[in-house]
């Protein structure tokens, strides 16, 4: 295309494939392709349909990603995610014993879940000096203690007819239902993160909320949304986990919350807020199955997973860090 001077530009940054490359989401990418090596050769069964057979014990947390990173983004955090988790799993399990048809269980599960996130939001909306953090550290031990006194004294509850779980547990050839709903809510969220009004406002408040809100944007309602959708999608991974398990007890959804910040942050969702891209969680998110099922074939030890875990996530977090430290050694070099 020619300028004003006849200087002819091109319409497309030279650079752009390179700068794809070696951005965050570029590199997850990269990375994942490694895992998936790697995870096939330290597993002979570790294959596409295996994978896919043990995936849907993983993508329950996944569900609780997307909500989590649009709090991320606003700079907010909730931790209370694993006990909605559990308490919606047991209310459905109760409702369906109880002779509920199975569809009510839904609506029940849903909306155990959907209350939950309210409460979170209404608190984080009328106590605005309280760091989130703290709310949600409150809210997640009434929640869980909740679901512990209804349980009772054995501390669990097992499905009398577990039919209707059976039946969304269902598959389309290798592929378990729960997974195109999950595609199905990566391109919903993602959408809605990145095309639309709302997508820019979570980046406005997490970059300063006070501006944001003499910008004309609705700070409390985003953030009552937010929390209302994270509940919302506590009870649909609820009721996906029941139907693996058949059943719920008073370890039902412990450490989801931090499975699903991982995901969030690994992805490169800054935890500070404004900062990130959902289709790195998405990525991030894939990643961490991917290792989990492939280590989980050679009987590797559980915590020895998580220790691995723990220090990718730790390297995602200090990676930016050293980046930007040797970028401005240079540049000041540069500039002597």
């Amino acid at each position: 295309m020619a300028g004003k001077s006849g200087r002819t530009i091109s319409a497309t940054p030279e650079k752009a494939l390179r700068k794809a490359v070696l951005s965050w989401e570029g590199m997850l990418l990269v990375l994942f392709v490694v895992v998936n090596i790697f995870c096939k050769c330290i597993s002979p069964v570790y294959t596409f349909t295996n994978v896919l057979r043990e995936m849907p014990k993983y993508l329950t947390e996944i569900f609780l990603l997307f909500p989590m990173a649009y709090i991320l983004l606003m700079g907010e955090i909730d931790i209370s995610v694993g006990s909605i988790v559990c308490l919606a799993a047991t209310i459905s399990c109760i409702a369906g014993n109880a002779g509920v048809p199975f569809i009510g269980v839904l609506a029940i599960g849903l909306l155990t879940g959907t209350v939950c996130g309210m409460i979170n939001g209404l608190l984080t909306v009328k106590f605005r000096e309280l760091p989130t953090m703290i709310i949600t550290l409150g809210t997640q031990i009434v929640f869980r203690g909740i679901a512990e006194i209804v349980l009772g004294d054995g501390g669990s509850i097992s499905l009398s007819n577990a039919d209707g779980f059976r039946a969304i547990a269902g598959k389309i050839g290798p592929f378990p239902y729960m997974f195109f709903i999950v595609l199905l809510c990566a391109v919903i969220f993602t959408v809605i993160a990145e095309k639309r009004v709302f997508g820019r406002g979570l980046y406005a408040i997490g970059s300063n909320s006070r501006t944001a809100f003499y910008s004309g944007i609705r700070v409390n309602r985003m953030l009552f949304t937010a929390y209302t959708v994270m509940g919302l999608m506590a009870g649909v991974s609820a009721l996906f986990l029941t139907s693996a398990t058949y059943g719920a007890n008073t370890t039902t959804g412990k450490g989801f919350e931090m499975d699903a910040i991982a995901m969030a942050v690994f992805g490169g969702i800054s935890t500070a807020g404004g900062k990130g891209k959902l289709i790195g969680g998405i990525i991030s998110a894939f990643i961490i199955v991917c290792l989990r099922v492939g280590l989980g074939q050679i009987n590797m030890n559980p915590q020895v997973i998580l220790i691995i875990l723990g220090a990718l996530l730790i390297c995602a977090v200090l990676l930016p860090n050293i980046v930007q430290s040797i970028n401005m050694r240079k540049a000041s070099k540069a500039k002597a």
